[in-house]
């Protein structure tokens, strides 16, 4: 598919820094990681959920942790605010006016997870729980129509979502792109 991995770009750079880490006795910059650290940045999430951990999440419990974590930046129901908007515009990437959001753009509901999961919340990335993360997701995807008020997400469901975007994008044939 034509897109870089942000997944192999970040463990790409994690790699290097880590490599550079004992330079920081000489610079005074950085610190060397820890097996932790190292161990979270090699954990990845593929489209068909391999790699998603164990926990369950609901609507109700998401609303909840989208609320406490997530509107005060992106908008009481997701609609934008003083981050992007998550929700709507399907349907306008061909038009004159196209809204990038996850719900128009995004392929994947694992990518959302795995997102929100290493960058979110934003003042605390990789702060919440997997609980958390499954249940804000389930959340977000309900306010797009794509699961039910009463439906739970798991490693199991998480990947059966189909995204709106999910065929959007076109295959790369070049050779470099394996």
């Amino acid at each position: 598919m034509r897109r870089r991995s942000s997944r192999l770009a970040f463990a790409l750079l994690f790699v290097v820094v880590a490599a550079r880490a004992d330079d920081s006795e000489q610079t005074g910059l950085g610190s060397k990681p820890t097996a932790e650290e190292l161990g979270a940045a090699g954990y990845t999430v593929f489209p068909d959920g391999k790699g998603l951990p164990e926990g369950r999440g609901t609507v109700s419990e998401g609303k909840a942790v989208y609320q406490q974590f997530c509107a005060a930046c992106h908008g009481r129901n997701a609609e934008g605010d003083e981050a992007a908007a998550l929700v709507g515009g399907r349907g306008s990437l061909t038009s004159e006016r196209p809204r990038k959001t996850v719900e128009s753009y995004w392929p994947y509901a694992t990518t959302l997870w795995d997102y929100v999961r290493r960058s979110m919340p934003y003042e605390s990335p990789g702060s919440l729980t997997n609980d958390e993360i499954y249940a804000v997701v389930a959340h977000l995807l309900n306010l797009m129509g794509l699961v039910g008020d009463e439906d739970v997400l798991d490693r199991e469901s998480l990947p059966k979502i189909e995204m709106p975007n999910r065929d959007g994008f076109v295959p790369d044939d070049r050779p470099d792109t394996d």
